[in-house]
């Protein structure tokens, strides 16, 4: 079996957002809090995270503590998924109701690039984790 790629999160103070390594290699980052510092911070450990992506890899986002989503937050997300990189990435995002879901649907999908991660948006964590055990070439 290969080894998981290092996870080189470290906490910092007043950001939002843990990071674990998951079972399958992929990450599971739970958000507390979208603030400018914990966005930019997100932002910047993603995209250095891309460096040397080689595999495919499932990633798990769980936004459920968080009541509204910043539209810089989505606009951050798409900058960092439109990498080519990302392209071997499957990411479950998981927020707490259907109303925010389809607010995140609406902006990210309308501008989301063919190269980006595969990314599907739940309000359920068992669903959402149901679609990350899928083999790979049935995630879209």
């Amino acid at each position: 079996m290969t080894e998981p790629k290092p996870l080189y999160w470290k906490p910092a103070p007043g950001i939002g957002y843990t990071v674990i390594r998951r079972p399958d290699g992929g990450m599971a980052l739970t958000f507390t809090d979208l603030s400018d510092l914990t966005i930019q911070h997100w932002h910047d450990f993603a995209l250095e995270h891309l460096f040397g992506s080689d595999r495919l890899t499932r990633n798990l986002y769980d936004l459920r503590q968080i009541k509204e989503i910043p539209e810089k937050a989505i606009h951050s997300a798409i900058e960092v998924n439109s990498d080519p990189a990302a392209r071997n990435i499957r990411l479950a995002v998981v927020v707490n109701n259907d109303k925010l879901a389809n607010a995140v649907r609406e902006i990210y999908y309308a501008v989301v690039p063919e190269t980006s991660a595969a990314i599907k948006i739940f309000t359920d964590m068992d669903a959402a984790e149901a679609w990350l055990s899928r083999p790979m070439d049935q995630m879209v």
